[in-house]
């Protein structure tokens, strides 16, 4: 196979893979909820939903590893701790999101079912799809993904020239942040550092290509897949504003099936919601699957490990799942801006010149963004007010970034000192 369709095909594999179902719902109302503003929040969202992600890619493309590889410079017991949290969060978070847009988009406004019967049902046939490997989600995958992206367009296209009488002001004190923070909500950062491995693990079974040719490759069909996520993600921005004063709705789902039933009608908005529960099943399966291989690989490459891992991994999607997708947000946010920051510092870390970035670098500013992420998630954890005396010395700590300066300034002054080394012992 040629390196231009080699990458290309997995450029597509990328974009499917960050292109979960359950990120849809979350740029339109992000737009929606900026209104004339909708610029800035974009811009905030690229930055921690498309470029973070991506970067992880062209880090992976360097290390050519796995997920420990990102954290190993720190210390193995680290990367080993960084790793669990990442996959447990995966499959507390993520997943059983996933089965709450299904429901809310695809079962609540057509049939009488209750959400837990319904998670009970996802989860036991994801169960069934993790336990006994097929190709056949591959390959709807591969349909998947084109057909929601034709709808989408179509969504966005017919609803961007839809005739607005006016677009009302931001809800939000900062756009910018705002919109950095949900695109934590997207998870595609630690989606990125998770899928990273995969894609080079995948290139390696090859063995047809040497290590530049991979890093080559992999750094482009990152790019290209980046794009594609900016056309969607902008758009369905830019639509979300474009009604903001037409559309009056307190809700993420609602909007995008208001959005599509505008554009599309009822029909289209019920294929389009048949195709995204498809698609988030196919993600809740890849999610549970790719937890219960990376226990079953600390556990000695234990089968027993690998089904139990699965089981839990189903029995939290139920237990979680069952909530309303608003509730699984609320929820995922405090324990998103401790983890997140890390992922980001490591991405960062991982694609920076290594002559900038030896051991000392990646413990100091680890450890740097760990500290000061502490009050951004104890903030939703102690009474209102109690760390003010704290948080009014840490500039943006008001906006859920507090660790970005100290991080900075660590990194900084380490470069300054080991320059000032040098430079004396010239």
């Amino acid at each position: 196979m040629s390196q231009t369709k080699q990458t290309f095909i997995t450029a597509f594999a990328l974009f499917s893979l960050f292109f979960g179902a359950g990120n849809l719902i979350l740029p339109p109302f992000l737009g929606y909820n900026a209104g004339e503003n909708w610029i800035w929040v974009l811009v905030g969202f690229l930055i921690s939903a498309v470029i973070i992600p991506i970067l992880a890619i062209y880090g992976h493309a360097r290390l050519q590893g796995t997920i420990l590889d990102f954290a190993s410079k720190i210390s193995p017991v680290f990367a080993i701790i960084y790793a669990v949290l990442i996959y447990a969060i995966s499959v507390t978070l993520p997943s059983p999101r996933t089965a709450s847009v299904t429901y809310e988009m695809t079962i609540a406004p057509y049939f009488e079912m209750s959400s837990l019967w319904l998670s009970v049902i996802y989860f036991a046939l994801v169960l069934i799809f993790v336990l006994n490997r097929t190709k056949i989600l591959s390959l709807i995958g591969k349909f998947l993904t084109p057909l929601i992206i034709v709808l989408l367009l179509a969504i966005i296209s017919i609803g961007l020239f839809g005739d607005v009488s006016s677009v009302r002001g931001s809800i939000f004190e900062n756009t910018f942040t705002s919109g950095i923070l949900e695109g934590y909500q997207t998870f595609d950062a630690i989606g990125g550092v998770v899928v990273g491995g995969i894609i080079v693990i995948s290139f390696a079974l090859q063995g047809t290509y040497n290590f530049e040719e991979k890093k080559k490759m992999i750094g482009k069909a990152g790019f290209i897949a980046g794009l594609g996520l900016l056309l969607i993600y902008g758009g369905l921005i830019a639509l979300g504003a474009h009604y903001s004063d037409t559309i009056m709705v307190e809700d993420r789902v609602l909007l995008l099936t208001q959005l599509s039933t505008n554009a599309l009608g009822d029909i289209g908005t019920a294929f389009l919601a048949v195709l995204v529960a498809l698609a988030c099943f196919t993600t809740a399966v890849g999610i549970v699957t790719g937890t219960a291989d990376f226990v079953k690989g600390l556990a000695n490459n234990s089968q027993k490990a690998y089904t139990i891992t699965g089981v839990l991994g189903c029995i939290l999607g139920v237990a979680i799942g069952q909530f309303e997708v608003h509730y699984i947000i609320d929820v995922a946010l405090p324990i998103l801006l401790f983890i997140y920051p890390i992922t980001i510092v490591l991405i960062i870390l991982n694609v920076l010149p290594k002559k900038l970035v030896p051991p000392l670098v990646f413990r100091a500013v680890t450890i740097a963004t760990i500290l000061f992420s502490i009050p951004d998630f104890l903030q939703f954890f102690l009474a209102e007010g109690s760390l003010d005396s704290v948080t009014k010395f840490i500039p943006l700590s008001q906006e859920g970034m507090g660790w970005v300066l100290p991080a900075l300034i660590v990194f900084l002054t380490i470069q300054l000192f080991e320059l000032r080394k040098k430079q004396e012992s010239t």
